[in-house]
């Protein structure tokens, strides 16, 4: 069996490119948007089945909800021309539409998607599950009230408001039932079909998905609004910065999106070239195992929690990438309370292990996936930790394999990310705040407190309460008692940095702006004459 090194792998790739940078200035087609990025995470295209958030941005120009998101928070109609809300529920009218198929878009389709989302049952749901549809209600509660008519009841858990927020969501999307059940196998709602394939009424198609190496979608000529600028997207996977960097620079791509902050620094101020930094309302977070004999115990969660040194990992690692921030809320949202006084400090670190009686420490394994800027996360934290008496083992692993390990528990320590489903606290802290069934039975993996087994039952009643209150004063009050509550219980998911979305982009590209929830989409987009 052969072997080689990865780095001097990367090493030749990289000054295979530098060589044919000096030989040839490439330039990517004018009507073609390509894209490089890391596409580690992308282990789906069903929209009532993946939420990671490459593949959100994907399948967000692949279908179309009822509503969309602006940047800002503003909800504009997408397939609903118009809607009525009452205080029972909200009244849908649909602009005609077809899917890519040439099938039309009806009321049908939306009560077949919102139905599939729930009865597969699967983490996608966990938005509208968190507010009580489910399987068994979801037909009572969506109705068609003729072809273009859609009717949708509020629960008992929710507002208006809000529901037209989650309705924004790509879990939310609206497929072809038609097509889609035309390639149902055993009862899947064609799921493993609808993995590798899409059946949306969006601005592109899939032409191809080929894991961890590129997705190809292909302008729909017969888009509702109009046929897409671009006559075809392609998103290549890069995962090494350095090649990306290269490769963006040469012109093979004409936006980079997983580079590191040193090699983001290049292109500040370089002639031909932009950074978007787009804040996303989430964050990078240490999910803590409840369930580990450790981390049961707060103490030893506050004790980590004085254990990282925010600001060093933030100057030395996270740059672009992040702001130190230990609540759930950006510091920027209204109702945030400021931060808690957690900060590096060896010494209460080491007092509070040995009030939990863990004086002489103990191990535990951190898994993480092997991207930028997680990875380098993993270590500085592995190092900060290590000052306490904490040794960390890191596992690196592919998106499928900790997306997995996190859903089911099997980990001490993991680093996953979060975005926000809407600018305000609860948007970014539901997620935080909220597990209403804490057992092993419920296995809902699809919400982000169980997957830690942090049972909070008086924070889950505090956010349903805050979900239903219509005054926005006293709604202001419960979120800051939710953000006060959460520090209070050392959170099993501690929120460590504010994330944001670093993007370069070659100046050509004009009309791209990227979307807090991942939501960006590419109808618009163009490209000027290069000189």
């Amino acid at each position: 069996m052969k072997h080689f090194s990865k780095s001097l792998f990367v090493g030749a790739v990289i000054g295979a490119l530098t060589i044919s940078a000096a030989q040839l200035q490439a330039a990517t087609p004018q009507d073609q948007l390509v894209i490089g990025t890391s596409l580690a995470q992308v282990l789906s295209l069903d929209p009532q089945q993946a939420t990671e958030g490459k593949a959100v941005e994907i399948m967000s120009n692949l279908y179309d909800r009822l509503v969309a998101s602006t940047a800002d928070g503003k909800i504009l109609p997408q397939l609903a021309e118009s809607w009525k809300i009452d205080d029972k529920g909200i009244t849908f009218t649909l602009r005609k539409a077809n899917f890519a198929s040439g099938n039309p878009v009806t009321s049908k389709d939306v009560v077949y998607s919102l139905a599939r989302l729930l009865k597969m049952d699967q983490a996608a749901a966990a938005n509208l599950k968190r507010v009580g549809y489910d399987k068994d209600n979801v037909e009572k509660l969506v109705k068609a009230v003729d072809d273009q008519t859609v009717r949708i009841d509020l629960s008992d858990q929710v507002t208006a408001e809000l529901l037209l927020y989650r309705l924004t969501t790509t879990t939310t999307s609206v497929v072809d039932s038609v097509e889609v059940e035309s390639h149902a196998v055993d009862n899947d709602y064609g799921n493993a079909w609808m993995r590798t394939h899409s059946a949306g009424s969006g601005p592109f198609a899939l032409n191809r998905w080929s894991p961890n190496e590129l997705v190809i979608l292909d302008a729909n000529k017969d888009y509702m609004t109009g046929t897409p600028k671009m006559r075809r997207v392609i998103v290549r996977h890069v995962p090494e910065s350095q090649v990306e960097r290269l490769m963006l620079e040469r012109g093979d791509i004409d936006i980079a999106s997983a580079l590191t902050a040193s090699d983001l620094a290049t292109f500040q101020s370089k002639k031909g070239f932009a950074i978007q930094r787009i804040p996303t309302g989430g964050f990078y977070v240490l999910s803590m195992n409840a369930g580990n004999k450790y981390l049961a115990n707060p103490k030893v969660r506050e004790a980590i929690a004085y254990g990282i040194d925010y600001k060093g990992i933030e100057k030395t690692i996270m740059g672009p990438y992040g702001r130190a921030r230990n609540v759930p809320v950006p510091e920027n949202f209204e109702s945030a309370i400021p931060n808690p006084d957690w900060h590096l400090d060896v010494e209460k670190s080491k007092q509070l292990l040995s009030e939990a009686g863990f004086k002489d420490g103990f191990s535990l394994t951190l898994k993480t996936i092997a991207q930028t800027p997680r990875i380098d996360l993993a270590t500085a934290i592995q190092a900060s930790l290590a000052q306490v008496g904490i040794k960390i083992d890191i596992q690196q692993g592919n998106g499928s394999e900790i997306i997995a390990a996190h859903r089911a528990r099997d980990f001490d320590l993991l680093i996953p990310q979060t975005s926000a489903y809407m600018p305000n606290v609860l948007g970014s802290m539901e997620q935080f705040s909220s597990n209403p069934d804490n057992s092993k039975e419920a296995n809902n993996a699809g919400n982000f407190v169980w997957r830690s087994g942090w049972d909070i039952p008086e924070l889950t009643a505090l956010t349903a309460k805050a979900s239903m209150e219509p005054d926005a004063k006293k709604r202001g009050e419960l979120y800051v008692e939710m953000q006060k509550m959460f520090v209070e219980q050392k959170p099993a998911v501690l929120p460590l940095f504010e994330r944001f979305e670093p993007i370069v982009l070659n100046t050509k590209v004009e009309g791209y702006v990227g979307h807090p929830s991942q939501l960006t989409r590419l109808e618009n987009v163009t490209k000027v004459e290069t000189q």
